[in-house]
């Protein structure tokens, strides 16, 4: 009998090589990265040679207490989320080991950026309803349409692309999922401006845009499949990332209030009441994380999607108002003219005005706050879910608006 795998050891001990041979303190961010997804560090779950060791996925939090003890660059989870955070999950559940091999280790060395590309003019909560379509030519598919607030579109190498491909079927069933280059020829990238004054989302169009058959991911009408792979990995890259305790918004309300030198007892208390509760959710998502057995997320990341979004808006609206008037300017500076967002530039720690002006997007992005409540009612709570009366109906028979 054979003994029994020491995986704790295992991660520990290529944690040991990997700091020893490539100190953070003076090795370049991408030549670390590299080396880390060689050792199997970048996604422990995954498969030797793709970036894993084929170990636990909750030892992925050993790796992330190791690696922010050490100081070490892990800016490309936050700056190419779309693809370490969305993109890794649906190769490692849907695509083949080419594609794999294709693709993981640029996207976690942040040589190539990922985007995302569901929504659509007429189909934003309803991604099902979508009506971009890919007809197939040979070994070729042509793609037309138009998709919307795709984050990073206009640095992104390649794209996660959702199209109708048998609009006969009932929409779940009429869909494949493709990957797509962003740089091929018919692709239009347009930036939409937000109230921060950036512009890190865009609308997206399709001009007999020719994707090769071998970046079709999982078989032609399983695209609903492949979905809901990213929309749970989506919400746990938006909402049920481990983090430091005091880190993010609520460190810099903490800060803030310590500068302000304020002695309101009110204000004490509803900072201990955010911190506590920021705190709250911090262990409950490691807790989650440690659980996990699965590399596909459950309805878990709606929970911490949902919960977060809420918090963060509460914790950004409370940290500009301890500014008093110098919470209606932004001292980075706002313009009329408004300058594209580049994550590439690291991660950039917002001031608190315009990470209140951000936050707004919370409760939208990744999937409505409502919506994330229709799936905890449905797939926690087993109420009875939403009528659907267009669900086994022809997609070309559904009214469109």
């Amino acid at each position: 009998m054979s003994e029994p795998r020491d995986e704790a050891g295992e991660v520990g001990r290529a944690l040991d090589t990997l700091l020893g041979t490539y100190p953070p303190g003076t090795t370049e961010p991408k030549e670390f990265w590299g080396a880390q997804f060689d050792a199997g560090l970048a996604w422990v779950d995954f498969p030797p040679g793709e970036g894993g060791l084929g170990v636990s996925p909750s030892l992925n939090e050993l790796v992330s207490r190791r690696l922010g003890d050490a100081d070490a660059p892990t800016w490309n989870r936050t700056a190419n989320i779309l693809g370490i955070g969305m993109g890794a999950g649906v190769l490692a559940a849907h695509g083949t080991r080419e594609q794999r091999r294709r693709w993981l280790r640029p996207m976690f060395t942040m040589e190539e950026i990922w985007c995302q590309m569901f929504s659509e003019p007429g189909a934003g909560s309803d991604v099902a309803s979508l009506a971009t379509r890919a007809v197939r030519d040979g070994d070729e598919w042509i793609v037309n349409g138009q998709k919307t607030w795709t984050t990073l579109a206009h640095l992104a190498t390649w794209g996660l692309l959702v199209t109708r491909t048998d609009p006969d079927q009932p929409k779940h069933r009429g869909m494949t999922y493709f990957v797509v280059d962003m740089r091929a020829e018919g692709v239009d990238v347009r930036p939409l401006h937000q109230i921060t004054g950036e512009a890190e989302f865009n609308e997206v169009f399709f001009d007999d845009v020719r994707i090769p058959d071998d970046q079709r991911i999982d078989d032609v009408g399983a695209g609903w499949r492949v979905v809901m792979t990213t929309l749970m990995n989506e919400r746990v890259a938006i909402g049920g990332r481990t983090v430091p305790r005091n880190s993010g918004m609520i460190g810099v309300a903490m800060e803030t209030w310590n500068e302000s030198g304020s002695g309101d007892v009110g204000t004490r208390r509803e900072l201990a009441r955010l911190w506590g509760e920021v705190e709250a959710m911090r262990l409950t998502t490691l807790r989650a994380a440690e659980n996990m057995r699965t590399g596909v997320p459950g309805p878990e990341g709606a929970t911490a999607k949902l919960a977060w979004a809420s918090l963060n808006k509460e914790v950004t609206s409370f940290t500009v108002s301890m500014l008093g008037l110098e919470g209606a300017l932004i001292p980075e500076g706002y313009t009329l003219e408004p300058t594209t967002y580049d994550t590439r530039e690291v991660e950039r720690v917002m001031s608190p005005q315009r990470a209140f002006l951000r936050a707004r997007a919370n409760s939208i992005e990744g999937g409505t706050s409502e919506i994330m409540r229709n799936i905890l009612g449905e797939r926690v709570l087993g109420l009875p879910g939403e009528p659907r009366v267009d669900k086994d109906l022809p997609w070309k028979d559904v009214p469109r608006g």
